[in-house]
């Protein structure tokens, strides 16, 4: 990543999002506002399969990205060369996605000699929030606290800056998204499981099944899911009523991230907010609990509308505009990782 002079942007930033099942492109104007954007969902693609298939997922992302890239400029009313700008996440994912995502997106930028931003999958999620106009509340000051709950990805993360972002906690096995999906599949529930089983949950009794919340009250913020997809496995091996086991397995898990946050916020006391994205944030139970826990220590609770807290090209677009306005860039030989921890990122020099 390259440092230069703080940057004005002569363009909109197109962005591309590529690092799973989703395919998405969008076009954000300088100051943030959204142009248009267009996400293409692989997952019937997928379904038959019970969960991603990454060689399936890149030729998906091969044979659909040029297309969707020029849908959301034609809704924009652009062309590529009234862009200001290419950003690509370009890590962490699957490997041949990002392939695909940070190639097409370093091709556009050398045709018309634009700049190239390289994004990390979860700073972008990261700096979402502070999209202008996009909570009533307003953007959160730095320092906030990240809550990052997905199908890949779980943990606590305190947003300092751009490019500074401390890791609280993680997950010690499964990311709460797929435990959602494991648990799903044990009850007999499509892919992806976690809204089939909230749908369950909302007909069940969640004080019939008495599942644990591993590492309630434990020092820290780390997070364990093992466990609990086993009591789930267990209690219907026993008789137990799926929809009682759904809301109870959905409460044990708005619980525990309710208690995590909490010891989170303990750990960065001068947070001004509890953002929580990634997909398990579209969960209702979830959102309730967290910010019943928020409001008790005396901080909102921020969750960007639905649609942009799963995989989207929004959040692409804007990380690349705040890495941009920093002077931020990258050469175009950036190789995509199929890790990249956000400690690993740096803020302007």
């Amino acid at each position: 990543m390259g440092a230069k002079d703080v940057m004005t942007l002569r363009g909109p930033v197109l962005g591309l999002e590529s690092s799973c099942d989703e395919t998405a492109a969008a076009v954000l104007a300088p100051d943030g506002a959204i142009l248009a954007e267009a996400v293409l969902s692989q997952e019937k693609e997928h379904a038959v399969f019970g969960g991603v298939v990454p060689e399936i997922a890149a030729r998906a992302h091969l044979a659909a990205l040029p297309g969707l890239a020029e849908t959301v400029l034609q809704r924009a009313g652009l062309t590529y060369g009234d862009l200001g700008a290419v950003a690509a996440t370009s890590g962490p994912g699957l490997i041949g996605g990002l392939i695909v995502g940070a190639s097409f997106g370093k091709g556009v930028a050398i045709a018309h000699g634009l700049p190239f931003v390289a994004v990390n999958h979860l700073e972008a999620h990261a700096l979402t929030a502070r999209l202008p106009g996009l909570l009533e509340a307003g953007a959160p000051a730095f320092p906030y606290l990240l809550l990052l709950v997905s199908g890949g990805h779980c943990q606590c993360v305190a947003v300092e800056g751009l490019g500074q972002y401390r890791r609280l906690g993680t997950t010690l096995d499964d990311a709460v998204g797929e435990a959602f999906d494991k648990a799903a599949k044990l009850m007999g529930l499509p892919w992806p499981g976690g809204p089939h089983l909230e749908r369950l949950a909302g007909v069940g009794d969640a004080r019939a099944v008495p599942l644990p919340r591993p590492l309630f009250g434990r020092p820290g913020c780390d997070f364990s899911f093992s466990g609990l997809k086993t009591a789930v496995a267990r209690a219907l091996a026993q008789g137990a009523a799926r929809e009682d086991v759904a809301a109870s397995f959905q409460a044990s898990v708005a619980a525990v991230l309710a208690d995590r946050a909490k010891h989170a916020l303990a750990m960065v006391p001068q947070a001004t907010a509890v953002v929580v994205a990634g997909g398990v944030a579209a969960n209702g139970a979830v959102r309730t609990s967290l910010a019943a826990a928020a409001a008790a220590l005396g901080v909102p609770m921020l969750a960007p509308p639905l649609r942009l807290c799963t995989d989207n090209a929004v959040m692409v677009a804007w990380a690349g505009i705040e890495r941009l306005r920093a002077g931020l860039t990258d050469p175009m030989d950036h190789n995509p990782r199929p890790r990249w921890p956000l400690a690993e990122l740096t803020g302007a020099a």
